[in-house]
Formats: C-alpha cells, structure tokens, sequence
C-alpha cells in the first residue's frame, strides 16, 4: 500500500502528466455528461419501456453497452463514436485495395495523413448520417417521438443533432490524444463500457445474494479474473523470431565487429479486436432482415429469430467461425512478409539458419500462418464467451464483460494507458508502475511486432 501511494505521489509530481491526466478526466467528464442529454422531441420513458421490452438477449442491447446507455436515452451521443471507427476501418480497408490510399498510407508520410484523417471524418459524417436515420426510424417505431413534434421536423433536426453529436466525440477524442494521456477515441469507448459495469455488478450481487448464491459469486468474480488474464495473453502473446545484424567494420585496424542479436515479434493476434467487429457487423443483419418481416413471415422465422439472439446455439456457432474467418483474413492484409523481408535486409539483418529474400519472406508467413491459428480459436472461444456465462444464470449486463470486444477494448486500452503513465514515470528517474520490468502495452518490445498497428 505504501509503494501505491508513493507511484501516486511521483504520478502527481510530475506537472505535465498531471495536467494530461486531468485534461484526460475533465473531457471524459464531458463525454460522460452528453450521453445525458436528450433529443429534443423523444419521449424518454416510452423509450426505455421498449428498451425493456426488447428482450435482454436482443443484439441492441449490446451497442448500449458500447455507447454507455446513451444508445437507450437516445442522447445526442446516441451513435457514439462507432461511426468513426467504423469509417476508420473502411478507410484502413480502402488502403489494402486502391492504389491511392495505398500511396497516402505508405509514400507521402505526413501530408497522406492529413488526407486520409480528412477523407475519414468526412466518411464518418456520412455513416453518422445513415445510421441517424436508421436510429430516429427505431425511434419511430418504439412510439418513442412526441406526437405533437411534426415527423420531418423531427428526422431533420435530430438527425443534424446525432451527426453534431458523434464529430464532437471524434473532436473530443482527438483532444485527448493531442492533450491528455493514451489514444483518445479508445477511451471514450473505453469509459462507455466501464460505465455501465457498476450497475451490471451491483444487479448481479443482488442477484446472488436474494438467492443464497454467494459461492456461485465468488466462482464468477474468479471465471473473470480468469477471463481477464486470458485476454492480457491474447493481447501481449508475441512469438519472437530471432533475428542477427550484419558484422560491420570499426576502427582504424577495420576489425570485425559482431553485430547486435534482436528479435521480430509476431503477435498472437495479429488482428486485434477487428475480427470481433467485423463479425457482429455481419451478425446485425439478420436483425434487421427480421425487423423487415411482419406478421406470419415474422413468427415462422424461428432461424433468422434465433439469430438476432447472442446467447442462442446457432448465433454462437456462426459468430465463433465468423471470427475465425475473418481473423485469417484480417491478419492476411496487414501482415506483409515480403515487406518485413525487404525491411531486414534494408537492415543488414537476417534471420538465422534462414537465406535473405524470398525464403525469409516464406518462413515469416509461415510462422505467422502457424501462430494465427491458436490466436483465431482464442479470439472466437473470447467472442462468444458471455453466451457462455448467460448459460451459467450471469445476468446479461455482466455477462458482457466476461468476453467479446468488450474485455479486449478494456485490457488493450487499460494497458496502453498504464504504459503511457509508466513512460513518464521512467523518464523522470522513478520507479514504474511495477517493481520488476515494465508495462507493455499492445506495442511489446524489440521491433515493432507484426501487427502492432490493428
């Protein structure tokens, strides 16, 4: 305890950290406080009844959790910040297939990043404005809008309003980065999950408790922990390839001298948490076809039902290959080994035992084919995960927090953030966070690790 309060000390020391961490807490705050703010012209507590009535299994439910419950207040930070990073997944996609993203990404340094941030809010304006309409339809048919409030009126301020509100979380996110600690549009994300933790862990205590389960609580508290670590594994789990520099010639003798061993990380998920996304992307779907049927043609799509329910069998069994799937292929696009090929040998360095080129390039890929496939099962077992815990009588709002992107956004986020504190702490000649070693975030050590940008 006395170690904490002094790293608590040294942390408060430092005046630039101490402004960052603040600056971080105060736009938080903000953040926090617009998911409170309501649309003009909805009725909040026809809302929530038909948020209550949706069912605790319905897929909505999880996208409230990833907006903090602003999704459920239709605030003006209803959208969130997902169609930013949804426009920043298409914009890193784009940069795969055109050769014009392709040049701004790796050929005109900073300049192509302006140009690829400009190209990605104007795209997240668009996508706010289509999922807008789409959210104020939901709105619609929940008997949610006022009936004195003329509809077109409604769609066309509200919809300017949920736009205004997401280029504001994107300005607020960008704002932390620039000013305040760790990757700013993660922890707005970050800070709308842990937002709704408290309420879903009090509900379960409670839970517990009216029902005499207190070692079923103490049995779940530990399947998190256990959770928790396993996630932290999938995050750092690195395979480190040894790699060897050139000898080089030193002095006026011009002796050899051996060149420096280091290593290049493969990382066990390459992919990061874009499998995940892509997966319950795709899931939604069936939602939607389902809300497009009515009457007989809705009641005798018991499959397409079933899939619009994240703890059913088939939704499972479909998300979990998903995930798979698209884990190969994610890890595909970004993982290029005859770049990293070309890259050591640029370095005068080589991978022992191995030839330069071509067969460098060959045993990279090969590894990396080798590693992804405990890290695709890992993430697809983490994906469905809460399904399981549902399975076990956790309560839904809990049992989100056992698996899915939720964890991993949580631990990546938490861990980038500790590193970036631990940095500052390091440079000013004190002890880090931990007594032994240091915080490595999803970046690790060494090299760059292949697939550190997801």
């Amino acid at each position: 305890m006395n170690s904490l309060i002094q790293t608590l000390k040294n942390i408060w020391k430092i005046e630039e950290l101490r402004k960052r961490i603040l600056f971080t807490l105060a736009v938080l705050a903000v953040f926090r406080f617009g998911s409170y703010i309501v649309l003009p012209g909805v009725v909040a507590g026809q809302l929530q009844a038909a948020a209550g009535n949706r069912g605790a299994n319905d897929l909505l439910n999880l996208v409230n959790i990833y907006t903090g419950g602003a999704f459920n207040n239709a605030s003006i930070f209803a959208l969130g910040i997902m169609p930013y990073i949804t426009a920043s997944i298409i914009v890193q996609l784009l940069g795969f297939a055109l050769p014009y993203f392709q040049r701004l990404q790796q050929h005109e340094g900073e300049s192509g990043r302006k140009k690829l941030n400009q190209i990605t809010r104007i795209l997240t304006v668009v996508i706010t404005l289509l999922q807008g309409g789409t959210y104020l339809a939901y709105l619609n048919a929940s008997n949610a809008i006022d009936p004195s409030v003329p509809k077109s009126v409604f769609y066309f301020v509200n919809s300017i309003l949920l736009a205004t509100g997401t280029v504001t979380a994107m300005w607020l996110g960008e704002r932390i980065t620039d000013k305040g600690i760790g990757n700013g549009v993660s922890l707005l994300i970050m800070i709308g999950i842990i937002a709704r933790l408290p309420q879903a862990v009090i509900f379960e205590i409670q839970a517990r408790f009216s029902s005499g389960g207190t070692f079923m609580l103490i049995l779940e508290l530990a399947a998190l922990i256990v959770v928790v670590l396993g996630s932290i594994l999938l995050v750092q789990g690195v395979r480190k390839i040894p790699i060897q520099f050139a000898k080089r010639m030193v002095g006026r003798t011009g002796l050899p001298v051996s060149g420096n061993r280091d290593y290049l990380p493969i990382k066990l998920n390459a992919a990061g948490v874009m499998p995940i996304i892509f997966a319950q992307a795709i899931m939604f779907l069936p939602g939607f076809a389902l809300q497009s049927l009515s009457g007989a043609a809705a009641s005798s799509s018991g499959f397409v039902r079933s899939l619009n329910d994240f703890t059913s069998i088939p939704y499972n069994v479909i998300y979990f290959i998903l995930v798979v799937l698209f884990t190969y292929v994610y890890v595909a696009l970004i993982v290029n080994s005859t770049q990293y090929s070309e890259y050591l040998k640029r370095q005068n360095a080589f991978i022992p035992g191995v030839k330069p080129g071509s067969p460098t390039a060959e045993f990279i890929d090969t590894i990396t084919s080798k590693i992804t496939l405990p890290g695709a099962v890992m993430l697809g077992l983490l994906a469905i995960t809460p399904a399981m815990a549902t399975a076990f009588g956790i309560n839904n709002a809990f049992a989100a927090f056992f698996g899915g992107s939720t964890i991993l956004i949580l631990v990546g986020v938490a861990l980038d953030t500790l590193q970036q504190i631990e940095s500052y702490l390091l440079m000013r000649k004190y002890d880090g966070l931990v007594k032994s070693g240091n915080i490595k975030g999803r970046t690790g050590s060494g090299m760059a690790p292949i697939g550190a940008g997801s």
